[in-house]
C-alpha cells in the first residue's frame, strides 16, 4: 500500500477516457490557503484592472511572475456576523469556507455547516487515497471566549458536516508519513500493510448493523450514529481507492496498462524536513508537501491554515510584536507597516507555491494549469473587522475552467457565491448553494 500511495497518476482514476492512446486529461485539484486578521488595503488592491499586471500594489509583488495565473476580485462580502457582533475572530476563519453562521441556540458546540472543501473532498475523495488533506501552521488551541461559541471555531476551517471540525496536522513528518504510509522501524521505513478481505468484511457488518440499529435510536442519537457512519465510509472509500491503486500498479508493473502520465512530465518533487524554526522554511515545506500530494494524486482536496486568530508572531521579519496587536493600528504608521509586512510575507509563502506548481510539467500544461488555489483571508480589516470586501486571490486555471490574468474592481457576490463558483469549476455537482450564496459569478469563469 505504502507504494501504491506514493506512485505517480494511474490511468483510469476519474479522468476522462484516454483519447487515441494519449495520456487522459489531468483532474483538477482544489487547494485553499487562509491569513488571519484581513490586509492593508490600499496595500493589496491593484489601482486599475489595467495596472494589475504591469504594476500590482506591494502585497502582490512576489506573484508578480505568475499574475497572468491569477485572478483578484474586490467587492467579495463576507456573511454578516449579527448576532455574534462581539466575536469576529471566532467567526473569521470558521465562515471562511462555510459562508455561513453557527447556529445561535447551540453556539457552545460546533453546529455551522460542512465546509466547500469537505463539499469537494466527498465528490473527489472517493478517487484518491486521501479525501482531503489538512494542514496548519498552528497547534488548534486556541481559548477565548467571544460571544459564548465553541473554542473550535477559532482555528478550524474544514467542517466535514455540520457538527464535525476536522483537525489539521502541523508536523510536516506526520503528513509526509500519511501521505506514503510509512512508518519508522528500527531506524528505517517500512510500507505499511495492504488492507486484507477481513477489512472489508468488519466495514460491511458495521454498516449492516448500524442500519438496524438506527431505527431504535431518538433523533438527537441518530444525528450522532449518522457522524460515525460518515466516518466509517469515509474509510470504506479510501479503501476502495487502496484496492484500486494496487491493482492498478500490479498491472503496470506486468507492464500491461501503460501509466497515463506524459514521459515529459515533471518527476515528484523532493521533500525536504526543515530542521531550524523559520516561519518562512516551514511554511515552504508544508506547501511542498501539498504539491507532492496534488502531484502524486495522494489527494484532490487541501487546506492550510497559514496561521490563526491570534498568537501569530514574526520574528524573520524583525520584530516580536503578534500579528493581531498590529492590525488594531489605529492608522499608526509604524503598526501599519508591519501588518502590511506580514501581509506580504504569507503572499509570499502562497506565491512559493504556485510558482513551484507553475514549473512542473503535467500533460500539455502545467500543475498549477490543473489546480484552483484560493488564498484569503476571513476579515478586510482587522482594524475594524470589516468584511465588505474581502482579500481573496484566486490561481490557476482549473484546468480550462478559469480565466486568468484578472483583477474585478466591482465584483457583485458573496463568498458563499465565490465558494459555489469554484466548485462548479472544478467540475462538483453543487445541487444547493454553499452558505449564503445566492449565484455564480459567470466572470470568473474561462
Amino acid at each position: 500500500m505504502g507504494v501504491s500511495l506514493g506512485l505517480p497518476l494511474l490511468d483510469t482514476m476519474g479522468w476522462a477516457d484516454t483519447p487515441n492512446g494519449k495520456a487522459s486529461k489531468p483532474p483538477v485539484r482544489l487547494g485553499f490557503m487562509y491569513m488571519p486578521h484581513g490586509v492593508i488595503m490600499d496595500q493589496f488592491w491593484p489601482a486599475t484592472a489595467e495596472s494589475f499586471l504591469s504594476s500590482p500594489p506591494p502585497a502582490l509583488q512576489s506573484l508578480r511572475p505568475v499574475l497572468d495565473q491569477c485572478v483578484l476580485m474586490k467587492g467579495i462580502s463576507g456573511v454578516p456576523i449579527s448576532p455574534f457582533n462581539g466575536a469576529p475572530h471566532a467567526l473569521e476563519l470558521s465562515t471562511w469556507l462555510t459562508a455561513m453562521l453557527p447556529a445561535a441556540a447551540k453556539r457552545h458546540e460546533i453546529n455551522i455547516a460542512i465546509s466547500a472543501d469537505q463539499i469537494a473532498a466527498n465528490h473527489l475523495g472517493a478517487f484518491t487515497a486521501l479525501p482531503s488533506l489538512e494542514l496548519a501552521t498552528m497547534p488548534q488551541t486556541w481559548k477565548e471566549n467571544q460571544e459564548g461559541l465553541n473554542e473550535g471555531y477559532y482555528s478550524h476551517c474544514s467542517f466535514r458536516s455540520p457538527t464535525q471540525a476536522l483537525p489539521a496536522e502541523v508536523n510536516p513528518r506526520n503528513v509526509l508519513n500519511r501521505l506514503f504510509s510509512k512508518q519508522e522501524q528500527g531506524g528505517g521505513t517500512r510500507a505499511s500493510s495492504p488492507l486484507g478481505a477481513l477489512d472489508r468484511s468488519l466495514l460491511d457488518i458495521v454498516l449492516s448493523g448500524a442500519k438496524d440499529l438506527r431505527r431504535t435510536l431518538p433523533v438527537s442519537d441518530q444525528r450522532k450514529l449518522d457522524e460515525y457512519l460518515d466516518s466509517v465510509r469515509s474509510v470504506e472509500r479510501r479503501i476502495a481507492a487502496i484496492e484500486f491503486r494496487q491493482k492498478e500498479a500490479a498491472l503496470e508493473k506486468a507492464g500491461l496498462r501503460p501509466s497515463n502520465r506524459h514521459a515529459s512530465d515533471s518527476a515528484p518533487i523532493e521533500v525536504r524536513i526543515p530542521e531550524g524554526d523559520k516561519r518562512s522554511e516551514y511554511m515552504q515545506v508544508m506547501c511542498d508537501l501539498n504539491i507532492l500530494a496534488f502531484q502524486t494524486d495522494t489527494t484532490r482536496v487541501s487546506t492550510y491554515i497559514g496561521s490563526t486568530p491570534n498568537g501569530a508572531s514574526y520574528p524573520e521579519l524583525g520584530f516580536n510584536d503578534q500579528h493581531h496587536s498590529n492590525t488594531h493600528h489605529n492608522n499608526e504608521a509604524e503598526k501599519v507597516r508591519k501588518v502590511a509586512l506580514i501581509t506580504e510575507f504569507n503572499i509570499a509563502q502562497f506565491a512559493y507555491m504556485v510558482k513551484k506548481m507553475a514549473a512542473l510539467r503535467e500533460a500539455d500544461g502545467t500543475l498549477l494549469d490543473n489546480c484552483i488555489m484560493m488564498w484569503g483571508s476571513g476579515l478586510e480589516d482587522g482594524n475594524k473587522h470589516t468584511r465588505e470586501n474581502l482579500p481573496f486571490i484566486i490561481a490557476g486555471k482549473g484546468g480550462g475552467s478559469i480565466r486568468t490574468g484578472r483583477f474585478f474592481a466591482d465584483t457583485k457576490g458573496n463568498q458563499g457565491d465565490l465558494l459555489t463558483t469554484l466548485l462548479a469549476c472544478a467540475g462538483i455537482p453543487v445541487d444547493r448553494p454553499v452558505g449564503i450564496a445566492t449565484k455564480q459569478i459567470e466572470g470568473l469563469k474561462g
